[in-house]
């Protein structure tokens, strides 16, 4: 085994140790609405560091990383990639919180490092399930008795 091959196999434990490690299941689904289940590494982080003032602001980030091979292995034909027309269906990444709300989120870009295997997904926001409450999706009206209404879009 060379050492590309070892830094993959390597990766791809780093990546699906669900038990020991930062391995979390995530929901890959392209835009056909083929959804398969994957293990990988995601963070959904509302804090940042400015850079300029070195104050924390308000702000939200949110990345999956996979393994190249897993995705494949799945039945996908492609790397998740971003599609930038609002009118075609996106490639979706969807996981839960540490609280268990799930969220779904759109690739806005993906970042292919073909030398280690791993994908790593730039995330906008796109939908959210707050337990039985509620569901909000990009695009949608929400409407209140009062007649009140707000559009919903991806930040």
């Amino acid at each position: 085994m060379g050492l590309r091959e070892q830094i993959e196999a390597d990766n791809r434990a780093i990546l699906n140790d669900g038990a020991f490690g930062f391995g979390y299941s995530i929901t890959l689904t392209d835009p056909t609405g083929n959804a398969q289940p994957l293990t990988g590494f995601s963070n959904d982080i509302s804090q940042l560091i400015d850079p300029d003032t070195g104050q924390a602001v308000s702000g939200r980030v949110a990345s999956a990383a996979l393994n190249i091979n897993d995705i494949l292995t799945a039945g996908f034909t492609e790397l998740p990639k971003s599609i930038a027309d609002s009118a075609s269906k996106p490639w979706l990444i969807t996981f839960d919180d540490i609280n268990g709300n799930t969220n779904t989120f759109k690739i806005s870009q993906s970042n292919p490092d073909r030398t280690i295997g791993m994908i790593v997904c730039i995330l906008e926001f796109y939908k959210v399930v707050l337990g039985n409450f509620v569901e909000w999706t990009a695009g949608d009206t929400l409407e209140w008795a009062t007649g009140d209404s707000i559009e919903w879009t991806t930040v």
